[in-house]
Parts: C-alpha cells; sequence; structure tokens
C-alpha cells in the first residue's frame, strides 16, 4: 500500500474506535463504516488524509475527517489528533450563545 493511505481497520485501530483491530474489522464488514458517502465491506480499504468516515456506533453516528494516519496504537491524547469530528450534533443540549 501507498505511503499515503492506511488500511482502515488499522486506522481504526489506532483511533481507538476498536479495542482491537479484528472487532474494527467487524464494524467494517458489518456495514457500520463509510468512507466519503460509500458503504465499505472490505477491511483493506485504504484511507488517505482528507477523507471523511461515517461510523454508525450503537448510540451515536460519528461523522470524522481523517488528519492524520498512525502510526501506532498510543494514549488517547494521541489518537484524537488522528481525527477531526465533524458530526453536525455533537451532544451538546445548549449552544454557547444561548444565555438561557
Amino acid at each position: 500500500m501507498r505511503e499515503d493511505r492506511q488500511r482502515i481497520d488499522k486506522w481504526l485501530w489506532f483511533a481507538r474506535f476498536a479495542k482491537t483491530r479484528t472487532l474494527a474489522a467487524k464494524l467494517v464488514t458489518s456495514g457500520f463504516v463509510r468512507v466519503n458517502g460509500q458503504r465499505v465491506e472490505n477491511v483493506a480499504k485504504p484511507l488517505a488524509v482528507g477523507d471523511v468516515v461515517t461510523l454508525a456506533l450503537a448510540r451515536s453516528t460519528l461523522v470524522l475527517r481523517v488528519e492524520s494516519l498512525g502510526q501506532r496504537r498510543g494514549p488517547a491524547p494521541e489518537a484524537r489528533q488522528l481525527y477531526a469530528d465533524i458530526s453536525p450534533d455533537n451532544g451538546t443540549l445548549v449552544s454557547e450563545g444561548d444565555s438561557g
């Protein structure tokens, strides 16, 4: 695989959306992952910086933009640098501009 690409299952594991690579692969093969709006069923799907990943999880749906490709499964603060959450609703009930 090219240096500017990474397997989707590996990236999900590095970004800490799955405890193991096997569980990351199951997320993909079960149809819970989309890349750039297209459903992904192949765990070897190459992922690049700038791609948009949609994860349908048990209680929420996350929309993430890939900011970096991982080199290892590090601590959570390091994993959060791999993506930007661009979900339309981030779970807040009151916006910061509301006084009331």
